[in-house]
């Protein structure tokens, strides 16, 4: 694996292609959509990312620890953790607004209702592009070995930035944003996933030792989203059946990319 930074460019290139397809479905829907639809959107991200975090994430870093000698389980829960107070301090200070929320979270702000929208999706995309990134750069350190499970990892937060482009670009089109700018914030809230991807990377070699940390840093920042918003709002209203057999099988599609192609 030659180039870690162009296959970390095609990995989150992609994801961020796939966000940009999943912002184009309000050129279909025109902004209408069911809360149903809605659900199993963010339900399916829920699944994707919990399956991501334990076997792309978790797991190599427990055994890139145990490889080189050391406790398995130390950088695997004391990384988790730290990911999760990162992104709580990120999710108390930065103002964002969740699409069926009345008031925003964070620090107090006059920025637009539909500004404060983008964040919120934004703010989730970060890790996702961090875990990819940090997959090829593992994959590098083993020159070549892990590719497979990198690029497995790509897609599957691929299919699950689908549903998500969506699920920010029909909720802003219903707050009477154009139809145009609905697509284009929706697509540019998945820029950050190849920003922090390749800045990853270009960082590999420095933090090398570190990289088991930084595996479960991202797992743990990426499961702190799924239980503090995904999982949450999949399941708002009387019936959450929907939300709760797409969260099946976001985990079950995820999982099986990563066993086939790991």
């Amino acid at each position: 694996m030659n180039h870690p930074i162009l296959w970390a460019a095609v990995g989150t290139g992609f994801t961020f292609l796939m966000t940009a397809l999943g912002a184009a479905t309000v050129l279909v829907f025109r902004g209408r959509t069911t809360p149903s639809l809605q659900r199993i959107f963010l339900g399916f991200a829920a699944g994707v990312m919990v399956a991501a975090s334990v076997f792309s994430l978790l797991l190599p870093a427990i055994e890139e620890t145990e490889a080189l000698g050391g406790i398995g389980w130390l950088p695997a829960a004391g990384g988790f953790l730290l990911g999760v107070l990162f992104l709580w301090g990120v999710d108390s200070l930065l103002p964002h607004l969740h699409p069926e929320a009345e008031a925003p979270e964070g620090l107090p702000s006059s920025w637009r209702r539909t500004t404060l929208m983008v964040l919120a999706v934004t703010l989730h995309n970060i890790p996702e592009g961090m875990a990819v990134g940090l997959s090829f750069a593992l994959a590098a350190q083993h020159s070549g070995g892990g590719l497979s499970a990198a690029m497995a990892l790509a897609i599957g937060i691929g299919l699950q930035n689908f549903p998500e482009g969506a699920a920010i670009s029909l909720p802003l089109r219903q707050e009477g944003v154009s139809t145009g700018r609905s697509f284009l914030y929706g697509a540019l809230s998945g820029l950050v996933e190849p920003i922090f991807g390749i800045l990853v990377v270009l960082a590999a070699g420095a933090i090398e030792p570190f990289m088991p940390w930084l595996l479960s840093f991202a797992a743990g920042t990426m499961m702190y989203v799924v239980t503090e918003e995904l999982i949450p709002e999949a399941h708002l209203g009387e019936h959450s059946n929907a939300g709760t057999l797409s969260v099946m099988a976001g985990f079950v599609i995820m999982m099986i990319l990563d066993v086939a192609l790991g």
